[in-house]
This record gives structure tokens, sequence and C-alpha cells, in this order.
């Protein structure tokens, strides 16, 4: 089966500094792979690439077996590719499920059809889909500002899974958040996978997380991959224990 994403000798240099350097990669149909390691092992860099909104100097990305090198973020959202950012992209002036609306609207119909047709685009329906499946029921009306940081989580991961995505990139989806809310992010994470075989890519600092929501975890230094693994195999290799502790 051709995997979702395949990422094939990609390297990004910022001049004599190599931030990703040959990393290839796969993701499956239907898989959680995390993606964790040091601050400034290229993780970030190695997103932005994917996602274009960096052009990496060598490599190559494939979305479903097609080349995507060169295709805006836009472009790649509509064929099926959803992200969370580490900072938050909720609208804190809207309401919860104006946020989702306004998250599924560039996806539906074109841009005059969004302009003549319904206000909610018909998308009023998978909102509560959303705000149900994520635990935010009793906060839909809520403007996303008076939101806790926990729940500002929730909201931006179901904004993510609006379009019905089947690839979706985290980024530090558990930053910040309290632990009760944490257990339930990834509860929630666990489930939309199941239920719509949508295939994530997470990076993760919090280790207790990224092991216990991720079937298969890669490890970066440096802009290289080091391990490769189920979670207790990557959790026992010397060369995660060396880059982390540095002995």
């Amino acid at each position: 089966m051709t995997p979702v994403l395949q990422v094939s000798h990609l390297t990004k240099s910022f001049g004599g500094i190599q931030a990703v350097d040959d990393v290839s990669l796969e993701v499956r149909q239907g898989e959680i792979l995390g993606l964790i390691g040091p601050n400034g092992s290229g993780k970030s860099t190695l997103f932005n690439c994917i996602l274009g909104q960096l052009q990496a100097t060598a490599g190559e990305i494939r979305l479903d077996g097609e080349p995507i090198v060169g295709l805006r973020p836009s472009d790649l959202s509509r064929r099926g590719v959803g992200r969370t950012f580490q900072l938050l992209q909720v609208f804190p002036q809207l309401t919860v499920v104006e946020n989702l609306i306004v998250a599924g609207q560039e996806h539906v119909g074109s841009m005059w059809s969004r302009l003549v047709g319904r206000r909610d685009c018909g998308l009023t329906d998978r909102a509560r889909q959303m705000v149900d499946f994520f635990l935010l029921s009793h906060v839909a009306q809520e403007y996303a500002g008076n939101l806790s940081y926990g729940q500002q989580k929730l909201l931006d991961a179901a904004m993510a899974f609006m379009a019905e995505p089947r690839l979706v990139l985290l980024d530090e989806p558990a930053g910040g958040v309290n632990l009760t809310m944490l257990a339930g992010l990834r509860e929630r994470l666990i489930a939309i996978n199941a239920r719509e075989n949508v295939s994530f890519v997470v990076i993760e600092h919090n280790m207790e997380f990224v092991m216990g929501l991720c079937t298969r975890i890669l490890v970066l230094a440096e802009g290289r991959i080091i391990a490769e693994g189920t979670p207790d195999q990557v959790r026992r290799d010397p060369r995660v224990i060396e880059a982390y502790l540095g002995h």
C-alpha cells in the first residue's frame, strides 16, 4: 500500500548549517507517528518543509504517491493535510462553533459559492459533531477567548479535523496543558484516529504523552534520524538516552 506521506532524503540548509540532514520517513494509513528529539534537532524545520512553509534544499516529499514539493500550505490543506501549531490558532472573538466553521470553510465549494451560499457553508452539523467529540458541548457558544488554555487546545485540535483530513501534523499538542486535560486530549486523538482512520505525525516534548499516544516513534538529533521503533524500543535505545541526557 502506498504510504500517505513519504519523505525521501530531505535536506534543509540555512547557510552552512544543515537543520535537516538527509531524512527519510514514511507515514502509513491510520498510523500515529511520533517525532521526538532534543531542542534544535530539526523537528519543526522538517514539519515546515513538509507543509510548504519552507523550501527544502534537497529531497522529495510525496502525498499519496504524488510529489508535493513547491505546493503552498493552502494547496496541501485542500488535498487533505491538516495541522496544529505550537502557538494556538483559535479566534478569541468567535464562539467555539464559529471557530470550527471558519476552519472548514476554505474546503467547501468555490469563493463565489461561499459568498452567495449559506452563511455556515453547510458546516454547522460537522462543527457540532466535533464539539461533541472533543467534549466541548458545554462551551459551544462561549467565545474562544474565554476558554481555559486546555479547552482552547481541544478546540485547536478539533479545528484541524473539520475538513476530514487524511493526514494531520500536530506540533506540540501537549504544550502547556494540565495533566487532567492532557489525558482527555490524548484519549480524543486516539479515538478520532480509530474512528476516521486519519494518520498523524506528532512533534512533542512531553515524553509520557507521546509514548502513550504513538504507535511508532522516530528520534531526530542534529538533523538526522538516530532511532526508530515502538515506544518501548525507543525508550531503551542507548542512542536516544545519550541524545537527551548527553552521556
